[in-house]
């Protein structure tokens, strides 16, 4: 491996990002391994958590595992026009980032040298917090949907599209690295898989999990066992968030208000009325609707704008970035209101407005963290019933073709 090499040292820009034909080229060749005629961003979106989906818990099947703070990429193994092992990080906005001179080995099982293509892997990229005070990047692996150029894994259930991964990539990958644990060090980033819970082992990720993970950490997320991999929003994967916690990504619209000019500035030569450029403006949050993305599509202007400290709007002009139209994560503070949480660059497009609704649902049916807590063991009555009544089945399954065969070797027995 190439010693030269380094782990990423910003998550967010973690490569040479694809243009032009390159990246439409790109975007075509992971439609085609889908099977999909759209060319956008694949991955699925989750659907904020609201009360009712206490009764979905009860109901099926879901794991359960920590919400990273870090930033959502699709991990693409292929090869490259020589033949040569190559990946790139694909974010929200469907950008493809090329891991060059970077070190990124996954092997195949039978053969070490050997490395998957056609591969598509769902997850998280995050920087690890190290006792000595580095950070280390890593990347948090939760779903598969497409390996070695079959992507028929989409329709298999999330336990079985897990079970592929860790078989077939996450085993060698580990292998490989327990017999050279001094070539990780020159890895892009580390490989784990995100630890899953079943879905009432809430106390257990309130207690032990969340406290000591190395990464920031925003919640949790709810996958439903049993359902196929779905492109887009997909109502089975519930993200929660403690309802002072939910967050709403707005296009920032900035009206500067215009004044007249002071005595002194008209004696400098200023007649006319002039926007004030340095007062607070006036924030106003817009809702995506839909059409073209990027800024150029359809909005609606939110009830609440965003509200702005006079610190807070120095401390923005001081830092010389364009404000204009960027998308902004708000939060709502104690007197209910719209605050800026973080810029969103990595986002092309503010929250639709079906998401806004679903957030805006959660906050003011908000389910707590003793909610959740306090649903665990309805929750896992249900999923241990479920479990039984699968196991009788089975059982009465059995007996009919143990009763199928023995009907039939009777017959037979008779005739001779």
């Amino acid at each position: 491996m190439d010693q030269s090499a380094h782990p990423l040292r910003d998550i967010a820009k973690p490569g040479i990002r694809a243009e032009g034909d390159l990246l439409r080229a790109l975007r075509a060749e992971v439609a085609n391994l889908l099977g999909r005629s759209s060319h956008g961003f694949p991955g699925a979106q989750p659907v904020s958590f609201a009360r009712r989906h206490l009764d979905e818990l009860r109901r099926e099947d879901y794991y359960v595992c920590e919400k990273s703070d870090g930033i959502r990429y699709l991990l693409y193994l292929t090869a490259d026009e020589q033949g040569g092992e190559c990946a790139y990080l694909v974010d929200r906005k469907n950008d493809y980032w090329w891991l060059h001179q970077r070190n990124l080995h996954f092997p195949l099982s039978h053969d070490q040298a050997a490395f998957h293509t056609g591969t598509l892997i769902d997850g998280e990229l995050v920087m690890d917090r190290l006792p000595n005070g580095d950070k280390e990047p890593k990347f948090l692996v939760f779903d598969l949907l497409a390996l070695d150029g079959k992507a028929d894994l989409l329709s298999k259930p999330l336990d079985k599209r897990l079970g592929y991964f860790k078989e077939h990539v996450m085993k060698p990958y580990r292998n490989l690295f327990a017999m050279y644990p001094e070539e990780l060090q020159y890895q892009a980033f580390k490989v784990e898989m995100k630890e899953m819970q079943f879905s009432y082992g809430i106390e257990m990720m309130f207690r032990d999990v969340l406290p000591h993970l190395k990464h920031e950490n925003d919640g949790l997320i709810f996958t439903c066992r049993t359902s196929p991999y779905q492109f887009g929003t997909d109502p089975r994967i519930l993200k929660w968030k403690a309802p002072h916690e939910n967050t709403v990504d707005f296009r920032l619209r900035l009206k500067f208000p215009r004044v007249e000019p002071s005595e002194a500035e008209r004696a400098d030569g200023q007649a006319e009325a002039f926007v004030d450029y340095d007062s607070v403006p006036e924030a106003r949050l817009l809702v995506y609707t839909g059409g073209g993305g990027g800024g150029h599509g359809n909005y609606d202007e939110f009830p609440e704008p965003l509200y702005l400290t006079e610190e807070e709007w120095e401390r923005l002009k001081s830092w010389g970035d364009p404000l204009q139209d960027r998308v902004v994560e708000c939060c709502l503070d104690e007197d209910k209101r719209w605050r800026l949480y973080r810029f969103r660059d990595d986002k092309n497009e503010a929250n639709h407005v079906s998401t806004v609704n679903s957030v805006m649902q959660s906050i003011k049916d908000g389910v707590s963290e003793q909610d959740l807590l306090a649903a665990a063991k309805s929750i896992k009555d249900s999923w241990k019933m479920r479990q039984h009544q699968q196991q009788q089945q089975r059982e009465r399954e059995r007996e009919r073709e143990q009763h199928r065969g023995g009907g039939a070797g009777g017959d037979r027995d008779r005739d001779h």
